[in-house]
């Protein structure tokens, strides 16, 4: 079988992604079984991270084509991207390396619609880096569903089997609530259900959280979950969706956590990430659903605290990259049912 190729971008050169890209394709072979990884970056930035982690900089080959690419073990080929960013400074912030960044995705996208990569797997970029650059979007998955030219999509944390899908992601909370819809609340329902028959699973349950404390407790604690989020859940289930809620978060996320429930909605971006990342650590990743192609990110940060150090680790990448390799062989099907959610 013909594997995957998947563009690898590293992300905020300032901070660990050169490094833990390193680290990833020097040190995990096995990776190479299942993909072709075609990392889109900077040289100078990649040398640097090898040299962290206590590399050897000829093991970086800069290709002029993802054509170019053998996979060959104990090597990283790179396309670069722009500029040398041999001159920014590791652990502070830069605008130089949030334009790279940004760069680097745009790239990738590139390359997916033009059919040659067929997913795209990040490290992190540093959202105050690149607004300085110039490029005001709120994250990766907005900036990517931008580059695709789509609008229904969803932040998806998984860990194994199980699936964080959230109504509103990198906006404040108060924010958050006004963006909390009826039709946002049945878009995002639809992509889980959708994602769920891609899988073979069309009658999955789909477990929707409360927005307030105790979903309102009848109105008690706010309207919002009587006035939105429930009428959302009555018009899914008339569509044939197998929704139950709004349930409350603290009830919810745990019995998902325990195997109740493969798949969540929440509804913001804390009631997801914050107790998914403390059950799962290093072993979540984050998906976007409702893009043409897969991507596949890791679930932390730039770590500017640590960059440099070679101690950074690099276990989500590794797992992003397992990950999307999985699923790009049938993404097209997931990518047609988003686009009838």
């Amino acid at each position: 079988m013909t594997l995957p190729i998947l563009a690898l971008t590293i992300g905020d050169v300032a901070g660990i992604g050169p490094e833990i890209t390193a680290k990833t394709l020097l040190g995990h072979g096995d990776v190479r079984t299942r993909c072709v990884p075609v990392v889109i970056g900077d040289e100078a930035a990649m040398r640097r991270g090898v040299l962290n982690v206590g590399g050897d900089p000829a093991a970086i080959r800069v290709i002029k084509s993802v054509a170019d690419a053998r996979n060959e073990p104990g090597t990283i080929e790179l396309l670069q991207t722009g500029p040398s960013l041999e001159h920014v400074e590791q652990g502070v912030l830069s605008a130089a390396a949030g334009d790279a960044a940004y760069r680097f995705v745009v790239e990738a996208c590139r390359l997916a619609r033009a059919g040659e990569v067929q997913g795209i797997v990040t490290a992190p970029l540093n959202k105050a880096a690149m607004h300085a650059g110039g490029h005001s979007w709120p994250g990766h998955t907005e900036l990517l569903a931008h580059e695709f030219g789509v609008k229904n999509f969803s932040l998806v944390l998984s860990a194994g089997d199980l699936y964080f899908f959230h109504l509103t992601t990198h906006v404040s909370m108060r924010q958050a609530i006004e963006n909390l819809t009826i039709e946002r609340t049945l878009t995002v329902l639809e992509l889980a259900g959708a994602f769920a028959k891609s899988m073979g699973k069309p009658n999955e349950v789909i477990g929707l959280a409360g927005l307030n404390p105790h979903a309102g407790e009848n109105r008690l604690f706010g309207n919002e979950d009587a006035d939105i989020l429930a009428p959302a859940v009555a018009e899914a289930r008339a569509r044939g969706l197998n929704v139950v809620g709004p349930l409350p978060g603290d009830a919810l996320i745990p019995a998902a956590v325990r195997g109740k429930y493969d798949l969540v909605v929440v509804c913001y971006h804390d009631q997801g990430h914050a107790p998914f990342k403390a059950v799962y650590g290093d072993d979540g990743v984050n998906i976007t659903v409702g893009l043409p192609v897969v991507r596949v990110s890791v679930d932390h940060g730039t770590a500017f605290d640590i960059a440099g150090q070679g101690i950074a680790r690099e276990a989500s990448l590794v797992l992003s990259l397992e990950r999307a390799a999985a699923l790009a062989p049938g993404w097209d099907h997931v990518w047609r049912a988003a686009q009838k959610a």
